[in-house]
């Protein structure tokens, strides 16, 4: 099993041979196989995206996207709802991961890059579920993910964030890099509107800091 500090030393030694991202594929491979050796991953949907979609029932002709899908519990949570749903992870063993554990699933899983997606996925997507991805990222990919991540939202459509959160007064430099209100902001900036937006702590013996926000096109 991987843990926090051996998967901080792996995103470092990546960082500095000029591959930043190298480590995710890396660290899903140390994992043989075994979902519940993924540190990060809760084996289940999340709270907040669980509490929304009950409170806002999709159109069942709805189309989802779930940026970074780690062991896609998130995105079969929304296609038990009917939704056609992709689910995509830069790590190929996290996708082959998801294929071997949900053997029956409705869920396009497929490894894609953020930086790199097809065209076609332009504007293309009723509902965008983006949990964790961007403060795992650092530096000039960081700063493009925002946009790379408001592009795929169809005109209508609703992004949800859900995020480790700091107060932009706090400096940090420990992966993963909570995002503050001036990061949540740039999607206002990109033209969308934020109709949804609270902070809190999680149930972790030592709470940290949460926030979960929706944006609409």
């Amino acid at each position: 099993m991987t843990d926090g500090n051996t998967t901080q030393s792996l995103a470092k030694h990546y960082q500095e041979a000029g591959d930043p991202n190298g480590w995710f594929e890396a660290y899903y491979a140390s994992t043989k196989g075994d979902v519940h050796s993924v540190v990060w991953a809760d084996l289940a949907p999340g709270p907040c995206l669980v509490s929304w979609m009950e409170d806002h029932p999709p159109k069942l002709d709805s189309r989802a996207v779930v940026i970074g899908c780690g062991m896609g519990d998130d995105a079969e949570f929304l296609a038990d709802l009917g939704i056609e749903v992709i689910g995509f992870d830069l790590s190929k063993t996290a996708i082959q991961m998801c294929k071997d554990r949900w053997t029956d699933t409705q869920v396009s899983y497929q490894v894609a890059d953020l930086f790199d997606l097809p065209e076609s996925w332009h504007k293309h997507f009723d509902l965008i579920y983006e949990c964790n991805t961007i403060q795992a990222l650092r530096g000039e990919q960081r700063d493009q993910s925002i946009p790379r991540i408001a592009d795929l939202l169809a005109p209508g459509g609703s992004l949800l964030v859900s995020c480790r959160y700091r107060e932009s007064t706090e400096v940090e430099d420990i992966m993963p890099l909570p995002l503050n209100q001036n990061d949540l902001d740039r999607f206002k900036d990109l033209g969308l509107d934020e109709i949804h937006f609270h902070t809190y702590d999680d149930d972790q013996e030592s709470p940290v800091p949460h926030a979960f926000a929706v944006y609409q096109r």
